[in-house]
């Protein structure tokens, strides 16, 4: 296996991270007090090609490989992984009508987002249907004149004031049917109604957008159900299949930046008449910190690796990567802000920000233990 980047990948981060350096970093600070949704970075991320990443080149994409995305994910969550976590939500959401939507539906309902700056997002949580997805009271119903109408609440919705576009996973015609349908609907149906919840309050990542969704009798035609009816499970597999490797890209770049800046700071801070970089103690805690950001990193390039060649255990090492990943963003988040001291407390020291921003890493896209879970049926079969 070759580790080495080809000249285009080489290109895809080397742009990344003056993107990062330019339009991010500089910012950060005063947008995460503010908390302010960054929708002018955002856009400038879809100008220089950051953003939609899963559509392919025939609908106005850039077709990139997966160790690209995986580099570009990466980079722009060092500058800030909230500003990664809005900007990689149009493919989340996205991704499922690349992969099983028919000529027209590509056509329809990808093309548009190359065309403009435009915000999707993926509807598939519940307030009672976290981990359970199969426990989501979402459906949709046929009616006599062969359209259906959909009726449910999705919680924790990324981008959702913002979104043109929503991706719906639903039950099919009861809300206790084991049946998952998959349906893309724009914001302003045809019939129904679409509402947006305020945005929430959250622990971390203050630069992505998180919102209730209610659908209130949205009528849905059978042109707007992407792929098999019955088959929506499927589809969410594969489009988390598709997006781990993501979230383990944005986990990684928080593990490197908080290094990045408690390897800074302590070989710039003396107490005791040394450099605390010097201490033994503190020395140990930074090689484990190097180490997770290191082995994290390998893997999600190599979970992204086994996207790209459609390996059949590509399911287990995006779940992998996701993990370690989201371990490593934890730990150095947290470690780094412990060798910072009581400076890391304050909100002027970016980890701190760090430190709130790892925990959900953790959390969205599936927990550990979900992964886990993932991990142990695959190896077992």
């Amino acid at each position: 296996m070759d580790f080495s980047l080809d000249e285009n990948q080489k290109i895809f981060l080397k742009l990344a991270q003056d993107f990062v350096k330019k339009e991010i970093s500089p910012k950060i600070p005063e947008l995460d007090a503010k908390g302010e949704f960054p929708r002018d970075i955002i856009q400038k991320a879809w100008q220089t090609g950051f953003v939609n990443l899963c559509i392919p080149e025939k609908y106005g994409g850039t077709g990139i490989d997966q160790i690209s995305i995986a580099l570009i994910v990466e980079e722009i969550a060092y500058g800030c992984s909230g500003i990664a976590t809005s900007a990689m939500c149009n493919d989340l959401a996205n991704v499922v009508i690349a992969l099983h939507g028919n000529e027209e539906q590509k056509e329809k309902y990808l093309k548009p987002f190359t065309e403009n700056p435009l915000f999707a997002s993926f509807c598939l949580t519940e307030a009672e249907a976290g981990s359970d997805n199969l426990a989501m009271s979402t459906f949709m119903k046929k009616r006599s004149d062969g359209k259906y109408v959909l009726n449910g609440s999705k919680q924790f919705i990324t981008n959702a004031s913002y979104a043109d576009q929503f991706t719906v996973f639903c039950k099919l015609s009861d809300p206790k049917s084991k049946f998952l349908a998959c349906v893309v609907t724009p914001r302003n149906p045809e019939e129904g109604k679409i509402e947006t919840g305020k945005p929430e309050e959250k622990l971390g990542q203050h630069l992505s957008n998180t919102a209730t969704v209610t659908f209130d009798d949205v009528v849905i035609d059978p042109s707007q159900i992407i792929g098999d009816r019955r088959q929506g499970f499927q589809y969410l597999v594969d489009v988390l299949d598709f997006t781990r490797p993501m979230i383990a890209a944005i986990g990684s770049g928080i593990a490197r930046k908080a290094y990045d800046l408690t390897l800074n700071y302590t070989k710039n801070r003396v107490q005791f008449g040394q450099r605390i970089c010097d201490m033994p103690v503190a020395r140990e805690t930074l090689v484990k910190m190097f180490n997770k950001m290191r082995t994290s990193y390998i893997m999600t390039l190599y979970a992204a690796w086994k996207l790209q060649n459609n390996d059949k255990d590509k399911g287990v090492y995006a779940s992998l990567a996701k993990n370690m990943a989201a371990e490593a963003a934890l730990f150095n988040a947290n470690e780094g802000l412990h060798l910072h001291g009581g400076y890391g407390f304050m909100k002027e020291y970016e980890i701190s920000k760090l430190a709130r921003d790892a925990h959900i890493i953790d959390i969205y896209e599936g927990t550990r233990e979900v992964q886990s879970m993932i991990q142990g049926r695959e190896i077992i079969s």
